[in-house]
């Protein structure tokens, strides 16, 4: 039986992959067939993720994509890829006022420079060859929405977006195909150590249609079609996965 979406001799590399929605990209993609390299800042937490991928002969490197020499080194290390997450990603919240020049560079390095930098020098050294494809894991937040104090992080995924939308026609000559998943409020263990409660929480979740946050396996199915062959004619897309957020 044929599976377009199969991924099956396909080799994806996944940053970000030590929590949330990397781990859960990661996971499914090794449950699709494909050999999956991870990367990460927490060797621990990378060593976790791997022992829950499905197969053998996947790999983790630990690499801190906000360093310049980590990412040159990554860059090297890395094999012949058939699909690339740049998932790795960073928030800060605060008021405008603020918010300091040094707080979006941070951001800024992080969300948008690094996955930049590392997709720019695997397509010039032809890692990513013809009918290869780049995802991105961008956000609702500044794209589609916003929320008070949020424009740090709101510029980076705004700028994300814009950066699929021209590495995608620049790399279709080359058959190489470049989207991104924008997802609203994804239910990870981002509010573990938080001071918010689980009732805020639950009145949240009254302003998506659907009535509850999605779930990291939700937004790792959207990337399986975009690293698949079932999308082989989708490239400088923006797929959005917010359970209706932005209808309202």
């Amino acid at each position: 039986m044929i599976n377009p979406f199969s991924l099956e001799s396909k080799t994806i590399f996944v940053t970000g992959a030590s929590s949330g929605i990397g781990k859960a990209i990661a996971i499914e993609c090794s449950k699709m067939g494909a050999k999956v390299i991870i990367s990460g800042r927490n060797e621990e937490r990378l060593k976790e993720t791997l022992s829950n991928l499905k197969g053998d002969n996947h790999e983790f490197v630990l690499a801190d994509l906000s360093s310049k020499d980590d990412l040159i080194a990554l860059h090297k290390r890395l094999p012949v890829l058939d699909g690339l997450v740049n998932c790795a990603g960073l928030t800060k919240v605060a008021p405008f006022a603020f918010a300091t020049r040094e707080s979006f560079e941070e951001v800024m390095n992080v969300n948008f420079f690094a996955p930049t930098e590392l997709t720019r020098l695997l397509v010039k050294s032809k890692k990513i060859p013809k009918n290869g494809s780049i995802v991105f894991i961008s956000s609702v937040s500044g794209v589609y929405c916003s929320a008070v104090a949020s424009s740090i992080y709101s510029s980076s995924k705004g700028a994300v977006n814009g950066l699929v939308k021209g590495v995608a026609l620049d790399l279709a000559p080359r058959g190489i195909r470049v989207n991104s998943v924008n997802p609203g409020m994804i239910d990870t263990d981002i509010f573990s150590d938080s001071t918010i409660t689980q009732d805020q929480l639950n009145e949240d979740m009254k302003r998506y249609p659907l009535g509850r946050y999605g779930k990291p396996e939700e937004v790792a199915y959207a990337v399986i079609y975009l690293l698949s062959d079932a999308s082989t004619w989708t490239t400088g897309s923006n797929i959005l996965i917010d359970g209706g957020y932005t209808l309202i």
